[in-house]
């Protein structure tokens, strides 16, 4: 994937975030912490290709578990598979931040 389409991608990804704050019950806060220690927009297209990719598996895996924890069954296996994921794109650094 090209980084102008895994930006594009984060971008949908951040609107869907937000409409499912906006919709459903529990709004999410402790699912997107995460993304939000992350400190990377969508808009912050200087960012590299890896920082993105990490953010789009962060928010989705935000996303998997806000909807899994409101009556979204089987989205837990989802989650933690993105989880995965995501501990695959981080550095040291960013490891320490999310595993003190």
């Amino acid at each position: 994937m090209q980084k102008d389409e895994l930006i594009q991608l984060h971008t949908f990804l951040l609107q869907l975030k937000i409409h499912f704050e906006d919709v459903v019950e529990n709004n999410g806060v402790n699912d997107f912490l995460p993304y939000e220690k992350l400190d990377i927009s969508p808009y912050q297209v200087y960012k590299s290709k890896r920082e993105h990719k990490l953010a789009v598996f962060t928010l989705s895996r935000g996303i998997a578990g806000l909807l899994s924890n409101n009556d979204c069954p089987g989205l837990e296996k989802i989650s933690g598979r993105l989880d995965q994921m995501s501990e695959r794109f981080m550095t040291d650094k960013e490891k320490k931040l999310f595993h003190p």
